[in-house]
């Protein structure tokens, strides 16, 4: 039998490759199709994004557009600002000047004002003196403080209160208890209100209420009380001036005359220097005392000081005064100081004051 010829491209063989090639076309369709529709959604969220930026970019150069004008208008701002600043400065310069020149003036109105103001309390506590001396003169006559004396004895040979400061200076040492030196080693033992009784303490008592009767009310004055030191009468007026037209100022002093208590030794150079711390000084000075110092600055080393040694401490004590000023010496004088009287007499002499020594029942 013959055998049949071999074809390898037979009918079946085509089939199967036809239907592969279709199953590959239709495989690839199908993909194609799902890649098309992935690819449209990517696109399409593409798009709406670019039309998202787009629309940004776009509002973007809007804000730009405002912010340009914006900058513009402010860059015309501050140059006019920076012109107005100019002006102000130049404002300011020309206000600092006239305000210094206002300041000048101010201070030169303060400064009358305040002189001026100097004057009226001036011219108001003259016033006031002129006001009080006249009632003194209406109440009192020529007093300032009514002293009626023994029998209305009055008078002081020579003895004059003038000056515009008057200073007082009363001996309150032991030695003013007594004229005899026995009596007053016995009255300084004695108790505070025997030491206030005593006759010659009394009358330098009274003639310290004498002198204040008499100082014109338009004059200052002070009173110190002096032994070992001097302090004024009146506490808290070291150093001070007090009005004469202050009644109520003498009667204080007059009082605290009353209370003193002499005690201690005598230092008249003390007293004097107490007289340098015035400020301005005196120009009348009224000196109370009994004799000459016993002490100087300090206490001297022994109990018993003679009399060449007192009067030494005498011309050390008027060495310190100043020159030009009367001292007027009212002397109580005590037994077993011989030089006393010609010694402050020659004081009284040579700055043209007055010396008086009282008699028992004066004033």
């Amino acid at each position: 039998m013959k055998r049949k010829k071999l074809n390898v491209f037979s009918l079946s063989f085509l089939d199967i490759i036809t239907c592969g090639l279709g199953a590959i076309i239709l495989l690839f369709v199908l993909i194609n199709a799902r890649s098309s529709a992935q690819r449209d959604t990517i696109i399409t969220d593409l798009r709406a994004e670019t039309k998202l930026i787009k629309q940004k970019v776009l509002q973007g150069k809007k804000d730009l557009v405002l912010a340009r004008n914006a900058l513009e208008k402010k860059l015309e701002e501050l140059v006019r600002t920076e012109g107005q600043t100019l002006q102000i400065i130049e404002t300011i310069q020309n206000q600092k000047v006239e305000l210094s020149d206002s300041d000048k003036e101010t201070l030169a109105f303060k400064a009358h004002v305040k002189k001026l103001k100097s004057d009226l309390k001036s011219l108001e506590e003259d016033a006031k003196r002129l006001r009080a001396g006249a009632k003194a003169a209406e109440e009192l006559g020529t007093k300032q403080r009514p002293f009626p004396g023994h029998g209305d004895r009055q008078y002081l040979t020579d003895l004059k209160m003038g000056g515009r400061r008057i200073f007082i200076l009363v001996d309150s040492s032991a030695s003013m208890l007594d004229e005899l030196i026995i009596n007053i080693i016995r009255r300084r033992n004695l108790p505070a209100k025997q030491k206030l009784k005593s006759a010659k303490w009394q009358q330098a008592v009274s003639t310290i209420d004498w002198l204040t009767t008499q100082i014109s009310p338009i004059s200052k004055f002070q009173i110190y009380k002096f032994n070992e030191t001097a302090k004024p009468l009146i506490a808290g007026t070291h150093g001070k001036w007090l009005d004469a037209s202050d009644v109520d100022k003498l009667d204080e002093a007059v009082s605290r005359m009353r209370k003193l208590i002499p005690q201690k030794g005598t230092s008249l150079l003390n007293a004097f220097n107490a007289i340098k711390a015035m400020d301005p000084p005196p120009d009348n000075i009224f000196l109370l005392t009994d004799g000459l110092p016993t002490m100087g600055s300090k206490k001297p080393w022994g109990k018993r000081v003679s009399g060449k040694k007192r009067l030494s401490l005498f011309h050390e004590a008027i060495r310190t005064l100043s020159p030009g000023v009367p001292v007027n010496i009212i002397m109580y004088p005590m037994e077993g100081d011989p030089y006393a009287p010609t010694a402050f007499w020659r004081l009284a002499k040579a700055t043209r004051g007055s010396f008086f020594c009282p008699s028992e029942d004066w004033p």
